[in-house]
């Protein structure tokens, strides 16, 4: 099994360090522009296996897509953080554009591999991805960002309640940020409902600080976050490697669930070794859906932000997401 990590920053070297711990793949190449911090993590990477025991053969390649060749998963974390006195628009055109480099030359030489995108604005940049692709199917091409959202949730109601976050099951649904979609009736502590447990202001100020959980990180660190995205993505890359199925909320292409149309958006799926095996359709209330529909209008107009830039030859035809 071999696994590429496009960006050798702190969420690709996170990423890789579980997958390697995790002896997921046989061979772990790690791709970067930069070539000494490409080869530098990777050498540091590999001389923890005889710490940690793992097998997993590290190989830097920096820029050379050649070596990334029959890649079976690729993580693309590659892109820019948002500088200041850099607008939306700028940030979505710089990393549309790396996004777009890096997946043609990763399908060139992996035609076949599934392709889990990390890089920010996550919802667009996955449809970008999937743009870039050019054929691909969309049950192969995916953006990591709810496992993350859900993992922040629920270690923050294991800390209100003083309980371990093992016993807390939650879903998150719709666009990655202030948009997402919280779901406290699916929301259950070893099959308790949350509502029984914590009372609502409580609950209300734990969403709130989740949907603001990487600004709350970034004016701590003044940089983002690495340890949970890098985690959240390798779990990702192990449920399909090892055809798990597990149930995460990931950013997928939409083709009428929830009656929503060329799209894509934060949804539960089940990840197996063909990447999303199925988009699962929650029986959502009347707020929870007018919720979700509000998120998908909001990355639509981030899409079209994207379209008419023309980066891209082929574009979604833009349906109104109220349906």
């Amino acid at each position: 099994m071999k696994i590429t990590i496009v960006g050798a920053g702190n969420v690709g070297a996170t990423c890789a360090n579980e997958i390697a711990i995790k002896e997921i793949a046989d061979e772990l190449v790690i791709l970067d522009v930069n070539e000494g911090m490409t080869r530098g993590k990777a050498l540091d990477l590999w001389q923890t296996s005889p710490i940690l025991s793992f097998d997993t053969r590290i190989v830097p390649a920096a820029d050379d897509y050649e070596k990334t060749n029959n890649s079976d998963v690729v993580v693309i974390t590659a892109g820019l953080p948002r500088k200041p006195g850099m607008s939306r628009d700028d940030l979505i055109h710089t990393n549309a554009l790396i996004v777009k480099d890096v997946v043609e030359n990763i399908v060139k030489y992996s035609p076949e591999a599934i392709l889990i995108i990390v890089s920010n604005p996550l919802d667009v940049m996955t449809y970008a991805a999937f743009l870039a692709a050019n054929g691909l199917s969309s049950k192969k091409v995916f953006g990591m960002a709810g496992i993350l959202d859900t993992a922040r949730f629920k270690s923050f109601i294991a800390e209100a309640l003083n309980i371990s976050p093992k016993s807390i099951h939650a879903i998150l649904m719709g666009g990655h940020g202030d948009s997402m979609v919280p779901l406290p009736r699916y929301t259950t502590v070893s099959g308790i409902p949350i509502k029984e447990l914590l009372p609502e202001k409580k609950l209300n100020e734990i969403l709130e600080r989740t949907k603001k959980g990487g600004g709350e990180l970034v004016n701590l660190m003044g940089t983002s976050a690495w340890y949970a995205p890098g985690a959240a993505t390798a779990q990702m890359v192990e449920s399909v490697v090892r055809n798990q199925r597990r149930v995460f909320p990931v950013c997928a292409a939409l083709n009428g669930e929830y009656g929503l149309s060329n799209l894509h958006l934060g949804v539960p799926v089940v990840l197996g070794k063909n990447g999303i095996e199925k988009v699962i359709e929650l029986h959502l209330d009347e707020e929870e859906m007018s919720l979700l529909k509000k998120s998908a209008k909001e990355v639509k107009q981030l899409m079209q932000v994207l379209d008419d830039m023309n980066i891209f030859e082929k574009k979604y035809a833009h349906l109104n997401p109220i349906g």
